[in-house]
């Protein structure tokens, strides 16, 4: 897309969607990691490759908690982990309110469409857990969102996703406080607050498509999502297979053990026999495409293909991981569910054997916007 303008002109008209479009995960990297070498210190630089690489969309954390209680405060956040380069691997200070103004100005400059979701950080004093009830979830959002009004860039949003990988304790452990219990995404208790958080925010924000993103599983094809605009589903192979187990690997994120098992098996075992694997994926992409013709949603995925994490490291090599993605987005593509198609979740600017190679995200960003929806 030439401009902004055109974007969302492409997808007017409450989501519906007629060719899907590229899109990236930036998550919390786009304000932590501003140190020098960490990629988005710069963020016209930084904006100007993604567009090279023919992205137009970013989905990233609009850390609506924070916004809410207090968007000019210095916030002190705590790592999700020391071990993946998403984000800070250590102690690390942000003020919101600037930032994220410049930042989708930055957007608008460059013509991306900006889809909004949370990982819900954690501050030296725990902000999130003041989210004692569905309300309060979508109460931060409408805060959110009123300041993007007030700044005259609402038109920038693409959609909201009120809360990454719901209902995972670690990204919303506000849940277990609420009920006193891990929830799985289909009990009673997890549905009624997600209707009740969606319908909390559409009060305000009808216009807005909105969202949970969601992880495995997928075989529920009457899992309800009436409430939604949209399914954003987060699928790779290492999910969709027990390739993990052999492995290794258990998304420690603060021990290198499962680090050291992936440098040392996680290339082998997929090369012993790739088709048995890529088809692992293929045939997770194909449940989650028939549960988006049954519940009439489009399907938009920020985070895939091939394994989970994954970072510059010895022994890690590139070419596998993205010959896994290639599988993947060509396979998403062919079913005609999905509206939004990122390459992988290691499309950011510190991921550099993979940024670097532009030619390949060429490649695949060319397939996505020459491809057909349903």
């Amino acid at each position: 897309m030439s401009s902004n303008q055109s974007m969302k002109e492409y997808v007017k008209d409450k989501f519906h969607i007629t060719k899907p479009i590229t899109i990236t995960m930036w998550e919390f990297s786009w304000i932590e990691r501003r140190w020098p070498g960490a990629g988005y210190e710069d963020w016209d630089q930084a904006l100007s490759e993604l567009k090279e690489r023919g992205y137009d969309a970013i989905r990233m954390d609009a850390f609506p908690h924070l916004m809410a209680a207090d968007p000019h405060k210095e916030w002190t956040l705590y790592p999700v982990w020391n071990l993946q380069d998403w984000g800070s691997r250590s102690i690390n200070k942000i003020v919101l309110y600037d930032n994220l103004k410049n930042f989708l100005l930055a957007c608008k400059r460059h013509g991306f469409l900006v889809a909004l979701s949370t990982w819900f950080r954690i501050d030296e004093d725990r902000t999130l857990m003041n989210i004692k009830t569905p309300e309060d979830h979508g109460d931060i959002w409408v805060k959110t969102l009123d300041y993007i009004k007030e700044w005259g860039l609402l038109d920038l949003i693409f959609y909201v996703d009120l809360c990454n990988e719901y209902p995972l304790d670690c990204w919303a452990p506000f849940l277990k406080q609420a009920y006193g219990k891990e929830l799985t995404r289909d009990s009673k208790e997890s549905m009624d607050w997600m209707r009740r958080a969606c319908a909390q925010l559409k009060k305000s924000y009808p216009e807005i498509p909105i969202c949970f993103s969601f992880v495995e599983p997928f075989d529920n094809l009457d899992e309800d999502v009436s409430f939604m605009d949209l399914l954003e589903l987060h699928i790779w192979m290492a999910q969709s297979s027990n390739y993990y187990d052999l492995v290794g690997y258990h998304y420690e994120r603060f021990d290198d053990t499962g680090y050291n098992n992936l440098m040392l098996n996680g290339e082998r075992i997929y090369r012993e026999k790739p088709e048995y694997w890529n088809q692992c994926l293929k045939d997770n992409i194909r449940r989650a495409a028939e549960w988006s013709r049954k519940s009439g949603k489009p399907i938009i995925t920020t985070e895939c293909w091939g394994v989970v994490d994954y970072k510059d490291w010895p022994l890690l090599h590139w070419d596998w991981v993205k010959d896994m993605c290639e599988v993947g987005v060509k396979e998403a593509l062919s079913t005609g569910r999905w509206a939004g198609v990122a390459t992988s979740n290691f499309c950011g600017p510190q991921f550099q054997g993979m940024w670097r190679d532009v030619e390949w995200h060429k490649r695949l960003t060319d397939l996505v916007h020459t491809s057909s929806m349903e």
